[in-house]
């Protein structure tokens, strides 16, 4: 196994480990997970903080959110492409903000690194804008804007989804019905 190819499996098992534990995961435990010595890890990582930052990295990283947006069948109805995005979409926030949040909880990010780069956070979205643009595509003659533009809306309501209540919160469904036929039922 290659360096690079080693340093990812022992990222994959990491993320898991440091989203339930943030910085308090030993590196004998992550090491357990991906059925590797402890010392194989520091033949990649100089130190536990390096494994750590690239848990971050990996955790932030938009490819996997795009490789699943882009897998969704464009067969299926509008409606359930979106939701099926949007679903994904949460996924990869929740998981971003496990291993964030846990490693800031734990300590592990308060005054270290830097924050990402305005550029990266602005490629990432615009890789996911793309993706969730293409699965408006076959709908193009009926839209009444843009697919990049429908795109772009609808992220927008993801990512101000309100938290509400436990019994009266908005599923992914409401949202995507809202979007697509609006506010006011029509009558009948």
């Amino acid at each position: 196994m290659s360096p690079e190819e080693r340093r990812a499996m022992i990222i994959a098992a990491a993320v898991p480990l440091v989203a339930e534990y943030g910085a308090a995961v030993t590196t004998s435990r992550i090491a357990r997970a991906a059925g590797i010595g402890e010392a194989t890890i520091f033949r990649v990582f100089a130190d536990k903080d390096e494994l750590l930052g690239a848990c971050v990295a990996e955790a932030v990283r938009p490819d996997h959110v795009v490789r699943e947006i882009g897998s969704i069948s464009i067969d299926e109805p509008l409606a359930q492409r979106l939701g099926d995005a949007a679903d994904a979409l949460a996924a990869h926030l929740e998981r971003m903000g496990a291993v964030v949040g846990s490693l800031h909880a734990s300590g592990q990010l308060r005054g270290r690194g830097e924050p990402p780069k305005h550029d990266d956070r602005a490629e990432s979205m615009r890789q996911i804008r793309e993706a969730m643009a293409d699965l408006f595509e076959p709908e193009r003659e009926s839209l009444r804007l843009p697919p990049e533009k429908l795109a772009a809306m609808f992220l927008g309501l993801l990512f101000v989804r309100p938290r509400m209540g436990e019994h009266d919160a908005l599923d992914t469904a409401e949202i995507v019905e809202v979007f697509l036929r609006g506010a006011i039922e029509e009558a009948k």
